[in-house]
């Protein structure tokens, strides 16, 4: 459904969400398999902190459209153009609703999804055949969740988005993916109180979504033991669903 990248050697890749967790790590391995990278955060220093040789540090905010766009000319003028750009940025805040906070919510919405979108403007005029765009969601935009009151809608709203996209865009052979991550080690899900089923390292999620990019598949998901038995629920009429997701992690009790 997309192109297969297992050649990364010489690829100019940009990272938005560069600066820790996931985007971090995988920019670590992109350079170590001899991508050309671009790395893009708020944080220049972290960025810089890498130590990724050659990379181009880029900082911008994804909450504004001009910093984005200021970052995509630096970088045409220093490449001329991108192969391959992956929207990495996200914010989290476990929330239910009785400590609904719509500010709060508000703004992990704003970098889940709008700030998603903010970056395929700025990139897909510049997308060409073999290359394509990826996007960072979760396994909680599947179906609805407990606390996942503003996280969830974000990430299944990016889902939908990129699904829209790979249809329009699959036939001129540029590819659209989309990432769903089960439960990772990071500092965004360092304050969760609850169980995490099949935790992953950053390092290993990096790992298998560069192998997501080889299979060719438009969704990429892992840890697999855990997004297959996701994957069967989202299946379950609501009359079943809602009893059995209750029961599971004990919501409303």
């Amino acid at each position: 459904m997309n192109p297969r990248i297992r050649d990364w050697r010489g690829r100019k890749v940009w990272l938005v969400g560069a600066s820790s967790g996931i985007g971090a790590a995988l920019a670590t391995e992109l350079a170590r398999r001899g991508a050309r990278l671009a790395l893009s955060a708020r944080s220049a220093g972290q960025l810089r902190a890498l130590a990724l040789p050659d990379a181009l540090v880029l900082p911008c905010d994804v909450a504004d459209a001009a910093s984005l766009a200021m970052a995509h000319r630096a970088l045409c003028a220093a490449w001329g153009s991108v192969d391959v750009a992956i929207y990495l940025a996200g914010d989290y805040a476990p929330m239910g609703a009785a400590d609904f906070d719509l500010a709060r919510a508000e703004q992990v919405v704003d970098v889940n999804f709008n700030g998603a979108l903010r970056f395929a403007a700025t990139v897909l005029p510049g997308l060409a055949p073999g290359g394509g765009i990826a996007f960072v969601a979760s396994v909680a935009g599947y179906r609805g969740l407990p606390r996942a009151l503003c996280y969830g809608p974000g990430k299944a709203a990016l889902i939908h988005f990129a699904e829209c996209l790979h249809l329009e865009l699959a036939p001129q052979e540029v590819g659209v993916w989309v990432v769903n991550p089960g439960f990772v080690r990071t500092r965004l899900t360092a304050g969760n109180t609850f169980p995490m089923p099949a935790l992953l390292t950053p390092e290993q999620a990096a790992t298998a979504t560069l192998d997501g990019f080889a299979r060719g598949h438009f969704e990429i998901h892992y840890p697999q033991r855990f997004t297959r038995v996701l994957k069967l629920l989202a299946l379950l009429p609501y009359r079943w669903y809602f009893p059995l997701v209750r029961r599971i992690t004990g919501a409303g009790a």
